[in-house]
Order: structure tokens, then sequence, then C-alpha cells
């Protein structure tokens, strides 16, 4: 009987697919690369090849809820609190590039991804941001921002770091061309977060917050700073064969140390308010994809702390990317075993 239960289940599964699932391969792909810098280089193409899997995967599986679930996956894309959550499929496909770039020197495939990374962030942000500009019902502001919200930042940073590294492996003209582009969505990836924030801040602080408001995505507010810091620290490497750059080096390393600051402020917070949530309010802890959007602050704060100690000279924040990196594992082990534990129940017993 339950075997016969088993096309319905899917069905089912996929029109009510998150949004946000490329948090998956935003997560895995991270971590892979903080692990590649740090030179466990195994396990980080293990993670690699798994996420090119579940890249592919879930390309499949947004592409059919599109096809037969057209109302649904549209009108996620133009709701307040669910249409952010479309930004995880630029920052994947931005993350993926830059796994291939970094850990396989293969520039081919790592344009190809860049390109689309570039086309799905035209087309997703001029397409959420326009349609939930001009619609005429919109939430209190308690109910419609939240920190999945902060993706439309991380996905544009995920096109600055990707430009980034592909202008560091390609030659002239293009390598200024690339390098421009990847200030210009720095900077305004950081315009865009000192908006946002200003509103998240204000929820927080002035409007009533209950466990159930306080969701995982609130950790983006740290994984937006981290992916900032490096995207700036990219650019520093970058600067000294690009003359405008380096024209504008005090003012990238102040803001580079400003964002990993920043981003570094909000971990003991977000702990706090977890403690408060879990252990205080006894918010029950189950697997949700949103738990991904965990995963992948901590795993960028390992990458942009490295890769900022070398940008800026300091060579005294080994331990903390290191630290930041087996965290970051463990929290992926946990995230990931989750994920099959709620795909398997949820394939025999209609639930997870």
């Amino acid at each position: 009987m339950e075997d016969k239960a088993h096309p319905g289940k899917i069905a089912s599964g996929i029109a009510d697919m998150s949004p946000a699932y490329f948090s998956l391969v935003m997560a895995t792909g991270i971590v892979s690369l903080a692990a590649f810098l740090m030179n466990q280089r195994p396990l980080a193409l293990i993670l690699l090849y798994l996420n090119v899997a579940q890249y592919v995967a879930l390309c499949v599986l947004y592409a059919v809820r599109a096809a037969r679930h057209p109302r649904r996956f549209f009108g996620d894309m133009i709701a307040h609190s669910t249409g952010p959550g479309y930004f995880t499929a630029v920052a994947g496909t931005g993350v993926l590039a830059s796994q291939f770039m970094v850990m396989r020197e293969n520039v081919a495939i790592g344009t190809a991804l860049w390109l689309l990374t570039c086309l799905l962030w035209l087309c997703l942000t001029y397409t959420i941001l326009t349609a939930l500009t001009v619609r005429s019902e919109k939430p209190a502001l308690d109910k419609g921002i939240n920190g999945g919200w902060l993706l439309a930042v991380v996905a544009t940073q995920a096109v600055s770091v990707s430009s980034a590294l592909l202008a560091a492996r390609i030659g002239q003209p293009h390598r200024l061309a690339l390098n421009l582009l990847a200030l210009s969505m720095w900077l305004w990836g950081g315009m865009l977060y000192i908006w946002l924030m200003a509103m998240i801040f204000y929820r927080y602080t002035f409007l009533p917050l209950s466990p159930r408001d306080l969701m995982p995505s609130y950790w983006i507010n740290m994984g937006a700073m981290a992916i900032s810091t490096l995207a700036s620290s990219l650019l520093l490497l970058n600067a000294p064969q690009v003359p405008y750059l380096a024209s504008l080096l005090p003012f990238l390393e102040g803001f580079t140390l400003l964002f990993w600051s920043v981003g570094t402020w909000w971990i003991p917070m977000l702990l706090i308010l977890g403690v408060w949530r879990y252990g205080y309010r006894r918010f029950p802890l189950r697997y949700d994809p949103i738990y991904w959007s965990v995963v992948f602050p901590l795993g960028m704060y390992a990458a942009c702390t490295w890769q900022m100690d070398r940008a800026m000279g300091f060579h005294l924040l080994d331990p903390v990317s290191l630290a930041s990196l087996y965290i970051a594992l463990g929290a992926w082990a946990i995230t990931f075993l989750g994920m099959l534990h709620a795909l398997i129940r949820g394939m025999t017993h209609g639930k997870g």
C-alpha cells in the first residue's frame, strides 16, 4: 500500500519544495572551498563532486516544479516571505563556479557557471524586487521581512566573488572589465546590506519576536557580511594587476575589516538567540531546508577569515579559520544527516 502512495508523496514534496533549497549547494560548496584552502584536499574534492550531483538534482526538481506547479512556483517568487529564497539559486551557482575555478582550475566550466550566475542575478533581482514593489497588498514589516531577505546581498556578492576569481585567471582586456564588475557588485551588495539590515534590526528590537519568528535564516545576517569580506579580500589580491584597484587600497582594506568585524559581532548574538529559542523557549528542533542557511555562514566565515588574513597581511587568524572550518563541517554533517532522515521518513511514512 505504501509503495502505491509514493508517487503522490513525491508529487506533494515537489509542490511544497522550498524556494531556498539551493542553500544546500551554497553550504556544501563553501565548506568544500574552505576545506580546500586549508589543505583538506580529499574531503574538499568529495564535497565538490557531491555538490555537482546536488546542483543537477535541484535544477531538475525546480524545473519539474515550475512545469507542474507554475502557480506555486511563480507565486512563491513574488511573495515577501518566500521570494528572496530564489536568490539561493544565484548564490549556489556562483559558489559552484568558484569551486571549479579554485579547486580544478577549470576556467571553461567556471566561466559557463559564472555567466549563468550573472543571468540568474539579473532575471531574479529585477523580477522579484519589481513584483514586490508594485503589488498592491503588502504585509506588515514584522510579517514580511526576515533574514532570508539578505540572500539578495549574498547573491550579489556571489557574482562579485566569482567575477574576481575569473578575473585572476583570464587575460586583458577582460581582466579589467571583470574586476570592475566585481568591484561594482561588491559596492552594491554592501549598500543593499545597509538598507535591509536597518529594517531587520528595527524588526528585532522594536517589534514582538516569538521563537517561531526567529528563523535560522537570520544567520544570513552574518553570512552576508562574511561573503562581502571574501569578495573584498579577492579584490585586494587582484589589486597589483589592476591600477584602479591599487588606487583604492585604503578604502578596500578599511571596508574589508569593517565587514569582517560586523560578521564576527553577529556570531555571539545569534548563538545567544539560538539558546533562547531552543533552550529557554523549547522550540522543537527538527530538519528544515532553512537550516542550510546556518551552515553556509559558518563555512563562509571560515573561508573569508582565511582569505582576509592573507590579503591584509595579518597572518594571525589561522586558528580562527581552522576552528570555524571544523564547526562548519560538523554543522554540515548534522544537517545532511537530518536531510537524509527527513527524506527517508517522508518516503516511508509520508512525514518530514
